[in-house]
């Protein structure tokens, strides 16, 4: 046609030849496999959210409107000098976020081995044990930081976070939520039958954690006989980080770095326990 202009031919799309393909999967593996979780974590993206938000409004409002009203009028001094509010809202970012951790490390890592058996179709590519279980990880630790990010939004428009630091307390939750997860994930990866133990771990670990690590009062108040369930908890540990950031809570600096080094060394230990697992199950 008269005064149409030209169009430049569009050259078609081709792959990379195989070898190529190859070397951009062993060199950047872990992170194409995180892409794939995050896409089938897409598919209940609406879920994550709703349980981002709704978890943290229901518990911060429970907690503040409710049980906090009967609880400061009677104790002005236990709780450090802070709301109760204050007291117990990064400890619930901190739960909240392991008991996710509970669940994307647990019920995925069986399905990918057992159920659907969804990890041995990318080991059929040049994608070694150690990425998938490393891909796996980097998807659920970005679940874990943008819910901790979302909750302590929600926390400080409750105004329970009064300090310039309490950002850092979603960080910390991340933290812990791969000191406990790692470990059980490393578990989950060497079960071969079901029989029921993630029902035992969420009845006989996940919840005496969250309910015995000073989670709603301090942790010397509790009895000894169950005050030893914190000291070795990942929850405590995440809390008690977490109530310095956000409301600069007084603490010896030895024992804030205690805090730091526990939940890097669990989550490091976990980590290389997990790939070894993973390279046993499937071979190298």
């Amino acid at each position: 046609m008269a005064g149409s202009k030209p169009t430049t031919p569009v050259p078609p799309l081709r792959a990379h030849p195989p070898a190529v393909s190859a070397a951009r999967a062993r060199k950047w593996g872990s992170f194409f496999y995180a892409e794939q979780v995050l896409r089938v974590m897409r598919n209940y993206g609406w879920s994550v959210v709703l349980y981002s938000v709704g978890q943290p409004v229901a518990y911060l409002f429970a907690m503040g409107v409710g049980l906090a009203s009967l609880v400061d009028a009677n104790s002005d001094s236990v709780f450090g000098g802070v709301s109760y509010l204050q007291f117990v809202a990064p400890a619930l970012l901190v739960s909240a976020a392991v008991m996710t951790a509970s669940g994307e490390f647990s019920y995925p890592i069986m399905d990918g081995f057992k159920w659907r058996r969804v990890f041995f179709g990318p080991h059929a590519s040049p994608l070694v044990p150690e990425q998938i279980a490393t891909g796996h990880i980097i998807a659920s630790s970005l679940r874990f930081l943008l819910q901790s990010v979302v909750y302590f939004a929600v926390v400080a428009m409750f105004g329970a976070s009064p300090g310039a630091w309490g950002w850092v307390s979603a960080l910390v939750a991340t933290l812990a939520a791969l000191s406990f997860g790692l470990p059980l994930m490393a578990y989950a990866a060497s079960i071969t039958q079901d029989k029921g133990q993630f029902a035992l771990v969420q009845r006989f670990i996940v919840m005496p954690l969250f309910l015995f690590s000073g989670t709603f009062f301090p942790l010397d108040t509790l009895p000894l006989a169950v005050r030893w369930i914190g000291w070795i908890s990942p929850v405590w540990h995440g809390t008690e980080l977490g109530r310095v950031f956000t409301y600069g809570m007084e603490e010896n600096p030895l024992l804030t770095l205690v805090h730091v080094l526990y939940l890097l060394a669990t989550a490091t230990a976990g980590f290389i326990l997990t790939r070894r697992r993973f390279v046993k199950r499937m071979g190298s």
